[in-house]
Formats: C-alpha cells, structure tokens, sequence
C-alpha cells in the first residue's frame, strides 16, 4: 500500500496545456475518485500517475519515491482498464497469472498465488476456460485479478465498468467496494458516472476542464457543492439551478431574480406543507414514476426550462395539471450569478 501525492501536476500537448497544476493528496488505503465530464483530463491524470502519459511539470510521489521519470513497471501500481485487455486465447489461468511471468517465484508459487486470487474473485471454477466463455462483469474480474496477483501498491481504474449493461454495473460496484474492504490497497478510480463516484469512494476529486474544483466525501459534495457545475454534476436527477426573487414568504422563480438558487427536487416537494424557504408552481410537463416516489417536471410561469419535483409514490398528478411545490428552510443552495461560487445555504 502507498500514499500518492500529486503537486502542480502540468500536462501540455505541444502548447496545449490540458492539465493545469493540479494538487492532490491521496492517504494509503484511501478510495478516491475522478469524476467529471469527458475531456476533464481524469483519465490523463491517472495515466501520469502509471507513467503512461510523460508528466510536463510537477511531482507525482508513490510511497517514499518520486516517480516523474520512472517506467510504469517500476512503479509497483496495477491498472485496470475500461476494455478488460485480456488475452483471448489464454486461460483464466494463464490470464490472471501473466503478471507474473518475469516474477522470480517458482511456479508453484505463481499458481498458489493465482488460486487465491481466483478463489477470492469467485473465478476459481473458470480457471480453464477461456475469455469467450465469460460474462462481461467475469472478464472485468479476471482483469482485476491479474492486477491483483502482483500485490501492487495502488490500484488505477480507468473507467472498468462503462461495458457493462446497468445491473452488471451495480453488481460490479459493490464486488470492488467489498475488495478493497479486505485489501486495504490504495485505489484511484476515474468515471464520469457520478453514480459511481457516490457509492464507491472515500474521496471524490470533481474536475473539470483540467482543474480539481472540488475534493470532499461524496455527502459533502452532496451537500455542500462550491460551484454551479458541481452542484449539478453530483446528485441523481440533477440540481434545479434557476434565477428567483425574495419576498415575504421566501424565494420564488423569476427569470428576472437577481438571486441564483439550486434546489435538489428530493428537497423540492410537491404539495407540501409546513415552513418554506421556496414556492414554485406551475403546469406539469412530464411525469416520472419511479416507485417509491414520482418526479414531476414542471414549468413556472416565464421559465424556460422546467424544474423537477417529488411526489409521493401515489399521488401522481396528470401532464397539464397545476402543481406547486415547496422546499423547506435549509434546503435551497444560493450562488453567486456572475462567478456560479457557492455562497451558502438558506
């Protein structure tokens, strides 16, 4: 296991600067995640720290060394990439165990290893057969295990899980969660499924545009987004982001609000009662039903873009119906409307 330190890492393509002097410092036996659009340069940063990519300026520090100019193999990291990069025409075996193959150990060594990887990875009864003969979600284990069978210190994900369909993908997420509850291994992990980044990481990185604007547990992301593009980045649906006005019975859209507000539609209910710190009303544009609850969409008067709500799961309400919503106090994000900066919460 490793710490990772990252300082003013710079990545230029000839004059294009794609990363610009980014700071990141990652605890031995932490899970973070890189998490931002595509072109945020997450994967080119992950890519630096296995020395895949040269670095134009900086420091990237694995355990006690600095490893700016030293080849990936020297680096003691596995990584694991989003096309499994598995030899089809080997065994799981021979697959798992071909990061061994300049390994001093003896070949009994090398298979014992296998076998406990295999056996840890629930592979052990497709030892002797071949990729083609695999699920998606088997091919991405035996990728990870033949990381695994070296005893690296950091692991590197490269977006692991955009092939596979949407059940594999949460059965695949909880799997390597669970591994690095019992391996303790230092994991650095980009996606740009920001779904992923919640229910996995210890730490999630948000980038954007070769920047880190925000590093935090994923609740205090969630809860504490600094920035308009964080805000809407991180939380399924998206945040309401939309321009208000402050009256007497708190804010209400208006697109001519000197007021930026973000509102997530969990926080947004429709037909509530009680204290408000926000009423929007207005006619219903699509109606989502979800199970345990709906979301409606709706659009307020002078608005261009409608806002989503939640309804309990049976009181749904017809397209074209007149909803209002309320959000309670606490619960509205207020931005500043010429930087898009956090300016706190009311």
């Amino acid at each position: 296991m490793a710490r990772i330190q990252i300082s003013d890492l710079i990545k230029r393509y000839g004059k294009a600067e794609v990363i610009h002097g980014i700071d990141l410092d990652i605890a031995d036996g932490e899970f973070v995640v890189l998490v931002g659009p595509s072109g945020c340069g997450k994967s080119t940063t992950l890519r630096m720290i296995a020395g895949l990519e040269d670095i134009s300026g900086g420091t990237i520090r694995i355990g006690d060394r600095v490893v700016n100019d030293m080849p990936p193999k020297n680096r003691n990291i596995a990584m694991v990439f989003q096309n499994y990069a598995i030899y089809p025409h080997l065994s799981l075996r021979k697959n798992i165990g071909f990061g061994l193959h300049t390994s001093p150990l003896s070949a009994a060594e090398k298979d014992r290893k296998v076998d406990e990887v295999a056996a840890l990875l629930g592979l052990t009864p497709y030892l002797d057969r071949r990729p083609a003969a695999l699920s998606g979600g088997q091919r991405q284990r035996v990728a990870i295990g033949r990381a695994m069978v070296r005893d690296p210190q950091a692991f590197l994900f490269d977006e692991p899980l955009s092939n596979l369909d949407a059940q594999l993908r949460a059965q695949m997420r909880i799997e390597i969660k669970e591994l690095h509850n019992r391996l303790g291994t230092t994991i650095v992990y980009v996606t740009h499924d920001q779904v992923e980044a919640m229910t996995m990481a210890d730490r999630i990185v948000v980038m954007k545009d070769g920047h880190i604007l925000q590093t935090g547990t994923p609740m205090e992301i969630y809860d504490r987004p600094q920035d308009v593009f964080t805000a809407r980045f991180i939380g399924t649906p998206s945040m309401n982001i939309f321009r208000a006005s402050e009256g007497a019975d708190g804010f209400a859209p208006d697109p001519a609000g000197t007021a930026l507000i973000g509102i997530r539609p969990q926080e947004l209910r429709v037909a509530a009662d009680g204290p408000t710190s926000l009423t929007a009303a207005g006619p219903v544009t699509v109606v989502e039903t979800l199970g345990p609850e709906t979301l409606v969409h709706f659009r307020p008067e002078g608005m261009d873009d409608a806002l989503i709500a939640t309804a309990p799961a049976h009181d749904i309400p017809h397209v074209g119906a007149q909803v209002t919503a309320r959000a309670a106090p606490g619960a509205l994000h207020l931005f500043d409307p010429k930087t898009e900066v956090a300016l706190g919460r009311r």
